[in-house]
C-alpha cells in the first residue's frame, strides 16, 4: 500500500507542477501581450498626433500656395521686393498693331510707264 500512496502522491505532485507552471506561463504571455498592447496604442497616440501636424501643415502651404497665385500679390511681391514698375509706353511693343515711326513702302511713281507687249 506503501507503494500506491507514494505512486499517488507522485502524480498529484506532477500534476500540481504542470498546472502550476501552465498558469505562469499563460500569466507570462498576457503580460507580454499585454505590454505590447500598451506599446501599440502609444505609437498610435503618436502617429495620430504626427498625423493632425501634417494636416495642419498641409492646410497652410495651401493657403500660401493659393496667395501665390494670386495677381494682386504677385504685382505687390514685383513691385516691393524687385523693384518692377509697369513700362512706360514707348516700351511696348504691339506685335499686331503697325509701328508709327515706320517707313511706308516704296510705291510706284504715276511717272512710270510699264511697257505691254
Amino acid at each position: 500500500m506503501r507503494l500506491s500512496a507514494e505512486r499517488e502522491a507522485r502524480a498529484f505532485l506532477l500534476t500540481w507542477t504542470l498546472a502550476v507552471v501552465g498558469a505562469t506561463s499563460a500569466l507570462l504571455v498576457h503580460l507580454g501581450l499585454r505590454g505590447r498592447n500598451v506599446e501599440l496604442g502609444y505609437e498610435v497616440g503618436r502617429l495620430r498626433a504626427q498625423e493632425s501636424k501634417l494636416l495642419e501643415s498641409k492646410r497652410v502651404l495651401e493657403l500660401e500656395a493659393a496667395s501665390y497665385k494670386n495677381s494682386e500679390r504677385v504685382g505687390v511681391v514685383a513691385r516691393s521686393l524687385f523693384g518692377m514698375a509697369p513700362p512706360p509706353p514707348e516700351r511696348v511693343l504691339h506685335l499686331n498693331a503697325k509701328p508709327l515711326n515706320s517707313v511706308q513702302p516704296a510705291t510706284t511713281s504715276p511717272n512710270t510707264t510699264t511697257s505691254t507687249p
